[in-house]
């Protein structure tokens, strides 16, 4: 995509015209439509090198991309565009985080007054901002089958798996059901997993 400048602009354009109209069927406050008129402006002004550093500052954050597989040329190109591949980096690590803080937010805000609910959210937000980005990184480099052999293996972890299973599955069960029955299901799969 990034090859084609008329292709990019209309692609980013095209975002920001689809955003603008999910918001607006959203019925979301005015003041988010900053967000998809920014979007607007940087399709019609923005340099398609400037949008490929963007676009490879948000794909490290999931994981997905590696920067050492750039060229050199490519390397140059994008140390002079620093700090456009650094606003891809956060903006996509805020919007990491602001799935997560946004929904706990309006959960908080129910229970408590607008201020202690915004401290909650911003409580959550920041962690996450920080360390979720680093957290999917490790994890898109972490060998699975080698772990889930390792884990399948330790009989240890298998009691740790069966208890924890077996107190959730308890909580859950005395719930939704008659306790005397609940107590015998999970007398019946603490047998099983010892």
């Amino acid at each position: 995509m990034f090859e084609n400048e008329m292709q990019t602009r209309a692609a980013i354009c095209g975002a920001g015209i689809l955003l603008t109209l999910i918001f607006f069927f959203a019925h979301l406050p005015l003041i988010l439509f900053v967000v998809p008129v920014i979007i607007l402006f940087l399709g019609l002004v923005a340099d398609p090198e400037e949008t490929h550093a963007v676009w490879y500052g948000m794909l490290p954050v999931f994981g997905i991309f590696d920067l050492a597989s750039l060229t050199d040329a490519e390397k140059e190109n994008f140390r002079e565009k620093r700090h456009y591949f650094w606003f891809g980096e956060v903006g996509m690590a805020a919007a990491l985080a602001g799935v997560f803080a946004v929904p706990a937010g309006i959960f908080l805000a129910g229970k408590a007054e607008i201020t202690l609910a915004f401290i909650g959210a911003a409580v959550v937000f920041l962690p996450l901002f920080v360390f979720l980005p680093k957290l999917i990184r490790r994890a898109m480099k972490a060998d699975v089958d080698s772990i889930i052999e390792t884990f399948g293996k330790n009989e240890q972890v298998k009691k740790v798996f069966w208890t924890v299973f077996a107190a959730v599955a308890g909580m859950v069960l005395t719930k939704i059901m008659d306790p005397v029955l609940a107590q015998q299901i999970i007398g019946l799969i603490a047998r099983i997993s010892v």
